[in-house]
């Protein structure tokens, strides 16, 4: 309730309206709402305004219905006196109760009914509204406070049917082998007809629209708790007040309206989980929308879980190959590492993931790829790609799309998360990718803007933060007493205009181990992947390298950096020296071995051997437009004739002074 309704139902309370003039008062505003729509009306003045009222409603009201005009709370009067209502009860210590049924009530049913009441909320009396609803078949449906007692065959058929549906199930094979009998498992669900009571808590919705319901009662609901609406939709609680919860709706509200009802499921929001999961493309309830059927699930995970502690973790010291020279030697990513990929929009974002994802072939690396807000098209084109390169068997992909409503947006990484997890829980390595946060962080904004919560900065709702830093801080390397499993992240975030230091961004980077930044202009002149090599930085750096690999990229970055130094400094200079001329010859051609084209990473033998060539000076030699060519048959004469060098750098993962010196010979030979 907003502070303004607040203060008007302090007024109510103080002015100490009878129930009778309140009950008049709703009555009149339901049943004539052009009567509201006119107090409602900015262009209709306040003496027009005030005679209406006069000459409509009650004298102890007249006061309190200005006020509300005044103050523009013309549109929550119903839930104001609804409150009201509710106070009074609370006053004369009763409680309201409605009772719908098939067939009436006798008198001494009614007597009994209103005794339980009173016994079970402790109060002094009840007020009992009877409805007759033909709907519940029989027996009948008790709505007290928030609690419902559903004693009706209509749930009794609705159980009998599920519990039928699941044991159908069950003793299919049975039945098949001859051994199972299900004509006796009817008969005790028939017979079982007469289910034993059971309270559940329920609420109803007193207001709907844009994806979002606000439901008053279910006083005991948890936060982040699934609740089932009446047409068999369900939502997530994401916002608890006083006397009403918000709650997000996860699918269309057709069929909904204000007054229908609400039950708590007792459970958290969660996905099923397993491994037909995977090659599979599914939304952000675990649901298939590949059109490849059904999948079974082995567990439920909740969306939501608490990080592993401290305790549970080990440091990150195993490399995650991404195939891509440029990140594996100068910002190596660790399993169990959270990674940051960001830059402004067609820098080459996803293709660095989707890079990743295909160098995990044979690794033995499950990779999920969370695809939040994307066009359709896009998402396709990623799987179609993940298909061609033989990746999509060991992926999952999550897809909540554009055209999709907020709150799946927002449990999109969540509910990927879940699936990750599952599989790290039995001890495998697990790479997950969110594409992108920034359209997260966007649909949390809608969502929290929907709900009434209040702006902050850059008018992100202040908890923004917390959203993206408990996502990613499932991100671990769990110890061998808990598995051993790893969970690596790689977060995207868009930039505008190459501003990292936007609130997202900044928010993102604290939380993530590291940054690999991609600038459009390098992208524009050529040099793709476009990372900026000053920007980016892993903050695990040589602990997430083999030795080897730690060996010959040493001083990569160090003589990058000297060289755009250098040709910032020479660009004008028409004589250079003879070590300026090497330095930039050198630079030039590090640049040009950095380059790399799409869906080609580079195993990890092959990068130490370039990277080994390029370090001692055996590249400087070839002309830029050849190196391309020049490389690509130097590995082909490798692979040919030094596949003990190529077993050696893959086994041990060591540069010996002997194994560099076999090296350096056959790249000699080839030479010549």
């Amino acid at each position: 309730m907003k502070d303004t309704d607040k203060e008007l139902l302090k007024e109510l309370i103080r002015l100490d309206i009878s129930q009778d003039d309140a009950d008049m008062t709703k009555g009149l505003l339901e049943s004539c709402p052009d009567v509201a729509d006119t107090l409602a009306n900015p262009l209709v003045t306040h003496d027009e305004k005030r005679s209406i009222i006069e000459k409509l409603f009650p004298e102890s009201v007249r006061k309190f219905l200005m006020n509300a005009v005044r103050n523009n709370a013309v549109d929550d009067l119903g839930d104001i006196l609804e409150e009201y209502g509710e106070h009074l009860l609370d006053k004369q210590g009763c409680i309201r109760a409605v009772v719908r049924y098939v067939t009436p009530l006798t008198e001494s049913q009614q007597a009994d009914l209103r005794q339980f009441i009173m016994d079970k909320f402790v109060k002094d009396d009840v007020a009992v509204e009877y409805r007759q609803d033909p709907d519940i078949i029989g027996g009948f449906i008790l709505n007290a406070g928030d609690v419902e007692y559903d004693r009706s065959y209509r749930k009794s058929l609705r159980l009998m049917r599920e519990t039928l549906r699941s044991k159908a199930a069950e003793y299919s094979d049975k039945a098949k082998a001859g051994t199972g009998d299900i004509i006796s498992v009817l008969k005790t669900e028939v017979r079982d007809f007469d289910v034993k009571s059971g309270a559940t808590e329920t609420g109803f919705i007193t207001r709907l629209g844009d994806g979002i319901a606000r439901v008053r009662g279910m006083n005991s609901v948890m936060y982040g708790e699934l609740v089932e609406f009446e047409n068999g939709i369900r939502g997530i609680v994401q916002d608890l007040e006083e006397k009403t919860v918000g709650v997000v709706l996860l699918g269309d509200d057709h069929g909904l309206t204000e007054g229908s009802s609400a039950i708590r499921t007792g459970k958290r929001a969660g996905v099923g989980v397993g491994e037909e999961l995977l090659g599979r493309v599914v939304d952000a309830l675990g649901a298939p929308v590949d059109g490849m059927g059904n999948i079974n699930a082995e567990d439920y995970f909740p969306i939501e879980r608490e990080a592993p502690g401290v305790i549970e973790r080990q440091p990150v010291s195993v490399p995650l190959q991404t195939g891509i020279l440029a990140i594996d030697s100068m910002f190596p990513i660790g399993r169990g590492q959270r990674e940051l990929i960001i830059g402004d929009r067609q820098t080459g974002k996803t293709s660095i993931a989707v890079d990743t994802i295909i160098n995990q072939k044979d690794r033995d690396v499950i990779c999920v790829y969370v695809a939040i807000g994307q066009k359709s098209s896009t998402v396709a084109q990623v799987v179609s790609n993940l298909k061609k390169h033989g990746a999509m068997s060991y992926t999952i992909v999550v897809e909540a799309s554009a055209s999709d409503p907020a709150p799946f947006q927002y449990i999109a990484p969540y509910s990927g998360t879940a699936m990750a997890e599952y599989f790290m829980s039995k001890g495998k390595d697990v790479l997950i990718i969110y594409d992108d946060l920034s359209k997260h962080a966007v649909a949390y904004r809608a969502m929290s803007l929907l709900l009434h919560r209040p702006p902050g900065r850059e008018a992100y709702p202040g908890d923004v933060f917390y959203l993206h830093s408990r996502l990613l801080e499932r991100s671990s390397r769990l110890d061998e007493e808990h598995g051993g499993g790893s969970l690596t992240a790689l977060p995207i975030i868009e930039t505008l205009a190459g501003d990292i230091s936007a609130y997202i961004p900044t928010n993102v980077i604290s939380i993530t181990d590291g940054q690999i930044f991609l600038e459009s202009e390098l992208f524009n002149s050529g040099l793709r992947p476009a990372v900026n090599y000053g920007l980016s930085v892993s903050r695990v750096g040589g602990a997430a390298q083999t030795k080897a690999m730690k060996k010959v990229a040493g001083s990569l970055r160090v003589d990058l950096a000297q060289f755009k130094e250098m040709e910032i400094f020479t660009q004008f200079s028409s004589e250079l020296d003879q070590a300026t001329t090497e330095l930039l010859k050198h630079g030039h051609m590090l640049t040009e071995l950095l380059k790399q084209p799409l869906y080609a990473p580079l195993p990890h033998y092959e990068q130490v051997i370039l990277l080994y060539a390029a370090q001692h000076g055996m590249l400087d030699d070839i002309p830029l437009n050849e190196l391309k060519e020049y490389r690509s048959e130097l590995m082909s004469y490798i692979r040919s004739y030094g596949q003990d060098i190529i077993d050696e750098i893959e086994e041990k993962k060591v540069l010996t002074d002997d194994l560099a010196e076999r090296i350096e010979k056959i790249i000699t030979a080839f030479g010549e």
